[in-house]
Formats: C-alpha cells, sequence, structure tokens
C-alpha cells in the first residue's frame, strides 16, 4: 500500500514499498483499527492515497491469501428477486476492465469529469471505481434528472463524458449543443446507438490487465451536487481521502463488508423486504424513507440483523424518531449527508479567542429570520409540523381537517406556536397547499416555495 504503507502504517508494519507493489498482509483488524486511527485524527493522513488500491486491492488480496473467508463486497436485488453480488476479487477484475474502457478506449485523462446518469444498478458502482483507477472525477447523478438538472450539471462541472441509461437519452440529447466541452458517451446498452458508445460492448472486449494511477490523498475524486433546495444545486468536492477514510466508521467496504443495493421501487419492498431477508447490519438514508417506513407496522417485522440506523441530508423530526425506536427498538442516529458542511477546530487543536466553535456552518437558507429574531427552520418544525419560510408557513392538511374552516384554522395554528414555543416564532402568513414540493430524495424544495411568495 503506497500511502497507507508510507503514513499510516509505517510503524504498524515496519515496511516501505513503492507504487503497485502489497507489502505482507496484515490481518484484517489491524487493517480497520488504523482506518479509524486516521479517520479519528490520531494518524496523519496517507499522502498518497486511492481507495481501489489502497482498499479493495487489499480484502481481495486478504482473500487469496485465506487470511479471511470471501464475502460479498456487492450485493444487488430487484424487486422481481433478481440478484447480483460479488467478491472483492470479481469487484477488482471487473473494475479493471471497465478502468481500460475509460482510459483506454476513450483516451480519458486523470482529473476529467465524468457524469453519472443512472439509476442504482450494479454498474453504477463498478463505473465508480474505474474512476477511481484511473483518477477520473466523477459525479454521482440519477437517471431521474430533468433536462435543465443535466444542462446545469455539466456546464457547472465542465464534465467531459458521461455514462447513462436509456431513458436519460432523449433529455441529454435536448441540450448536448449547449455542451461543448462534453466529449463523450456512453450507453448502458448492448448496442452503440448515434453517437452513444455501447459501454457494455466496449467491456466484453477490452483487457482485465490495468496498472492503478497514483493519487495523492487530496487530490479530487468525486463531486456531488447539492439538492438545490434553496437554488440552484451547488458543487461539493471531495478528496480521494475526504469521501473514503472520511467515512471509514459507515463506510461498509473500508472495514471489508459488503454494500447492499436495493433497485428503488417501493418502500415496502426497498427497504422492509431485504431488512428482513438479508444479512444487512447497517441502514443509511435520508429521514424521508424513515418516515415512510414508520407509517407501516414494523412490529411485526424482524430485522434480526440490523444494529446500527443512520440519517443524513436534513434534520429529522423527533416523532419519527420516537416511533423508530418504538417499533424497532433502534435509535437512530444523525449525520452528514455529501454535501454537508461543519466547521470546527481540529482534534487536540487549542482553543483560543477567535477559534472556530463546533458546529453547523451559518447558510442563510438555513435559518429562519423574523423581526430580527433568529430561529433554525428545525426547532419551527418539530413543534409545529409545518415549514417556516421566513414569515409565512405552507401547511399540508391531513383528511380530518380539510374541511376546516381556513381562516379559523390559520389563528388555530398560529395560538398554538404562541403556546408551543417561543410567541415570536408562529407565523404571520399561513397558506394551505395540496402537497410540498420535494426532491427526488424527499427534501423539500425551498426555492420553489420562494419562488411562489415573492416571484
Amino acid at each position: 500500500l503506497r500511502g497507507l504503507v508510507l503514513q499510516a502504517l509505517r510503524n504498524a508494519w515496519g515496511i516501505c514499498v513503492s507504487h503497485g507493489q502489497l507489502p505482507p498482509l496484515p490481518v484484517p483488524q489491524k487493517i480497520v483499527a488504523t482506518w479509524e486511527i486516521i479517520s479519528l485524527g490520531r494518524q496523519p493522513v496517507p499522502e498518497y492515497f486511492n481507495f481501489a488500491h489502497d482498499v479493495l486491492d487489499v480484502w481481495s488480496q486478504l482473500e487469496r491469501a485465506g487470511h479471511r473467508p470471501p464475502i460479498p463486497a456487492f450485493w444487488w436485488v430487484n424487486s422481481m428477486g433478481a440478484e447480483v453480488k460479488g467478491s472483492f476479487e470479481e469487484l477488482g477484475g471487473q473494475s479493471r476492465k471497465a478502468a481500460n474502457v475509460l482510459g483506454g478506449t476513450c483516451g480519458l485523462q486523470p482529473g476529467d469529469r465524468m457524469l453519472l446518469l443512472l439509476p442504482q444498478l450494479p454498474e453504477r458502482g463498478l463505473v465508480s471505481v474505474a474512476c477511481m483507477r484511473t483518477g477520473l472525477v466523477f459525479m454521482p447523478g440519477t437517471s431521474q434528472l430533468t433536462a435543465k438538472d443535466i444542462l446545469h450539471w455539466l456546464q457547472a462541472s465542465k464534465a467531459k463524458c458521461t455514462v447513462a441509461s436509456e431513458e436519460v437519452i432523449p433529455a441529454v440529447e435536448s441540450i448536448v449543443s449547449e455542451c461543448p466541452g462534453l466529449k463523450t458517451k456512453f450507453l448502458l446498452s448492448p448496442h452503440s446507438q448515434n453517437q452513444w458508445l455501447s459501454f457494455q460492448e466496449l467491456f466484453q472486449t477490452t483487457s482485465a490487465e490495468h496498472s492503478c494511477v497514483e493519487t495523492g490523498g487530496q487530490e479530487p475524486m468525486a463531486i456531488y451536487f447539492s439538492s438545490g433546495t434553496t437554488g440552484s444545486p451547488k458543487m461539493v468536492q471531495h478528496s480521494q481521502s475526504s469521501l473514503r477514510i472520511g467515512h471509514t466508521l459507515c463506510g461498509s467496504s473500508m472495514s471489508g463488508s459488503f454494500s447492499f443495493l436495493p433497485m428503488l421501487t417501493s418502500v415496502s419492498f426497498s427497504i422492509i423486504q431485504p431488512l428482513t431477508t438479508y444479512p444487512i447490519t447497517t441502514l443509511c438514508s435520508a429521514p424521508t424513507v424513515y418516515w415512510m417506513l414508520v407509517q407501516k407496522d414494523l412490529k411485526r417485522c424482524k430485522f434480526e440483523k440490523l444494529l446500527h440506523c443512520l440519517i443524513g441530508g436534513e434534520p429529522l423530526n423527533p416523532e419519527v424518531l420516537e416511533q423508530w425506536k418504538v417499533q424497532t427498538g433502534l435509535m437512530l442516529y444523525e449525520g452528514y449527508g455529501q454535501t454537508g458542511i461543519i466547521c470546527a477546530n481540529q482534534k487536540g487543536q487549542a482553543i483560543k479567542p477567535g477559534s472556530v466553535g463546533k458546529g453547523y456552518y451559518p447558510m442563510m437558507s438555513r435559518w429562519v429570520i423574523s423581526n430580527w429574531f433568529n430561529k433554525e427552520p428545525v426547532s419551527v418544525q418539530h413543534w409545529s409540523k409545518f415549514l417556516m419560510c421566513v414569515v409565512k408557513a405552507f401547511v399540508v392538511l391531513s383528511a380530518p381537517f380539510k374541511s376546516s374552516n381556513p381562516e379559523k384554522l390559520t389563528l388555530e395554528l398560529q395560538d398554538h406556536v404562541k403556546k408551543s414555543t417561543a410567541p415570536y416564532k408562529y407565523p404571520r402568513k399561513v397558506e394551505f397547499v395540496k402537497e410540498l414540493p420535494k426532491m427526488i430524495t424527499g427534501k423539500i424544495k425551498r426555492n420553489v416555495l420562494r419562488d411562489h411568495e415573492w416571484g
């Protein structure tokens, strides 16, 4: 391991190796412990680090050497019961072939950016690992992005390549003339069409021999776009080390376990059924998913292997947290999404006047300002159960209240907020709507509500 040995494991292993060579294999527990030490700031981040070479290939080597039994590196299922799973060795071989398609066939260079417009399919992870091996910067998207979204992502990122599923082609073709930097278009299909290259066709004929590029720990690895709930989506860049070493504690591959990828069709299948059927120990999802799950009768479900439940991306209503604990016996722990931000002193750094305190970086889009009082939207949501937009609340009525007198109900809601929390937090205006505009992840589009109010 290049950076791992040169930096983090030099004292532990007492060896130094060059790029492309693997040292004598340590026990798996020592590898996991070392990544955790680095993640906690007790050892410096490696100068050179590549997740594919320094993590995935190491687990593959351990399996081949008999130091640990083979387990799936990934496990994908769909609503029809079809499964695709592969070991770390299989993932390594297939990702090397995919890397040759990207770097050899099409001549993409380290640092070039690639937009992934794919649903939750096995190829999505395969292409991501191939990007790591070639030094390409991948940008995870979804096949549900609109033409407007795709145009913004391509222009903002200056992407040179995209890999897309067939259903996205019309949207891409409608805006591709405005993206002259987009040189290569891969189609997830057995056959090429028009100016789209068949990824599967090239993959079948390319070599499985590939040497991973050397990447610095601080070099860019991926770019995530924010949800765009308050405006145009913003780019958030992750380095080779920040994305993978920084996610050690919940990153399955870092610890040599597998990632389970359900093909999302409905909550009842894509979440509940796998949790009761497969050996899943950690569930990480958006708060909206947990809200949908607690609407079911989870007490009848047996999540025998589930140990840890995480959320990220936005705050969670305390009632959902409590209902989840009552129905499953498990706590929900809040983390950060891929585009979250935090400002804090580094571990061990002395605190002095002027030091940045630990907490969320104050963004205007995350705070409600009314009559010179600041209040975080989630605190209002927890009490009044509706979204505050400066001095206005947009309310979706449940069935028992749909026939209520709007003026009377407005006064009741305002009075409820005044009694339940600080009086100044009550909404000066209330508008009843059929539904709130949401992203595909369930996050509320605050910018749409803002534009609705102010134009």
